[in-house]
């Protein structure tokens, strides 16, 4: 896989682990973690809550573009930028908008509920401790979010099997150059 890749899905959905994964069985790959661009905000954050004010829409999609620009800069240079995030409804199509980087392969980690809310309960950090439910983003990613990309139900799968189905079925995330 060469290019950029977007790995999304809800909180607990296995993004991270998954990314890391994956960066680490490219030849040169970088690792790009879209909360870190929220965290780098020190005064005046606006929370994500599911009462999204005009602010928290303006910092949500910063934090998407500062990811964006960041995965071409990195793929400018030569690497294989994985971008990992929450990026669902309408904003996924947006987001690959923003990457101007071709080729761009968009995986969408979809594991039922009942394995996210497992998944939550034995990591160490908190994904669902403000206003968003694990059924509410489910309800968002299912209902909302456009079929673009590659869809895994990573329910039953180890990260490193997820790697592999994303390696081996890599063409079907591919998004075509001319969505821009």
């Amino acid at each position: 896989m060469k290019g950029v890749v977007l790995i999304t899905g809800i909180s607990a959905a296995g993004k991270s682990t998954v990314a890391q994964a994956l960066a680490e069985r490219l030849p040169r790959s970088a690792h790009v973690r879209g909360d870190a661009f929220r965290r780098m905000v020190v005064n005046g954050r606006a929370p994500m809550t599911t009462e999204m004010t005009g602010e928290a829409v303006r910092q949500l999609h910063l934090r998407y573009r500062l990811a964006a620009h960041t995965a071409d800069l990195y793929f400018t240079e030569g690497f294989t930028a994985i971008v990992q995030d929450v990026i669902l409804g309408e904003d996924l199509e947006r987001f690959t908008k923003w990457v101007r980087s071709r080729p761009l392969h968009v995986i969408v980690l979809a594991p039922d509920p009942s394995a996210v809310a497992e998944r939550e309960r034995r990591r160490a950090k908190t994904g669902y401790a403000g206003s968003w439910t694990i059924a509410q983003l489910d309800e968002v990613l299912r209902g909302e979010t456009p079929r673009l990309g590659l869809w895994l139900d990573s329910s039953r799968q180890t990260p490193e099997e997820t790697v592999e189905e994303i390696i081996s079925r890599a063409g079907e995330a591919l998004i075509p150059a001319d969505r821009r």
